[in-house]
């Protein structure tokens, strides 16, 4: 009997149809951590700036990567099609030619052949020039574009710097005010403030100049790419000025005469 008892005792417990049983423990609560998302958009207004930086800092690495290439500076296909016609020297051709090309040669070419045509008396060292000076100005055009990414750099640490100031004097101000228990959890929102504004400004500023890098080492081979291919235009056409020098040459050993 007093088995039985003690059967129908722990079914009674087990099983809602014999009676209710204890009721579980309470489990504590967890308090509600912040995500990542969260903690950025409560980091104060300076975060605001750094995603702004941020998001102009992609566009352009997604447009120096779409740009900055050989394919528009110097292409094998213009640079074919340029030194058949100098050989022929069909100059209206290719003037009419590099009109059409949107590489940094086409507009070289275009600069020193439209000088060329309305000169055609034009001393050599003049045409060198006009090459010479197109060729510096699309080359520094290269290598301002690229600096943007260096300011970007320089300038979303110094950002975040100052949000890091602003975060620090928050929980600074916490600590000094009669507050209670809240002043903790106000001088703990100020130095998370203070460490994400840094981690953002760094997050920005590293890849900045990483990408600022590899850039300028793109710009400095295409402006190499670029004198080769300036060179050899020159190079040709000088041919057609040298063959001019010859045919006015005995007409000044004959006034010298």
């Amino acid at each position: 009997m007093k088995i039985f008892a003690s059967l129908l005792a722990l079914l009674a417990g087990a099983s809602p149809l014999f009676g209710q049983g204890a009721p579980a423990p309470a489990a504590p609560d967890q308090p509600h951590t912040k995500t990542v998302l969260e903690a950025i958009l409560h980091a104060g207004p300076v975060m605001y700036v750094l995603v702004g930086l941020s998001i102009f800092s992609l566009m352009l690495v997604i447009t120096y990567l779409m740009t900055i290439r050989r394919g528009a500076v110097v292409s094998s296909g213009f640079m074919a099609t340029a030194d058949a016609l100098l050989r022929k020297r069909d100059y209206l051709g290719l003037l009419a030619v590099s009109t059409r090309h949107g590489e940094a040669l086409a507009r070289v070419v275009q600069k020193v052949l439209d000088f060329t045509t309305k000169n055609p008396n034009a001393d050599f060292q003049q045409v060198r020039e006009i090459a010479e000076t197109e060729g510096t100005r699309v080359a520094s055009n290269l290598n301002n574009r690229v600096t943007y990414l260096a300011d970007i750099g320089m300038i979303a640490p110094l950002i975040g710097l100052l949000g890091t100031a602003i975060g620090i004097v928050k929980s600074f101000t916490a600590l000094s005010g009669d507050l209670g228990t809240a002043r903790y959890a106000l001088l703990s929102s100020g130095v998370s403030e203070a460490l994400i504004n840094t981690c953002g400004g760094l997050a920005i500023g590293i890849p900045a100049m990483i990408f600022y890098a590899f850039f300028r080492g793109r710009v400095q081979r295409l402006i190499s790419d670029l004198e080769g291919a300036v060179t050899h235009v020159l190079a040709l056409l000088s041919v057609h000025h040298g063959d001019k020098r010859m045919e006015r040459a005995p007409v000044l050993l004959e006034d010298e005469f």
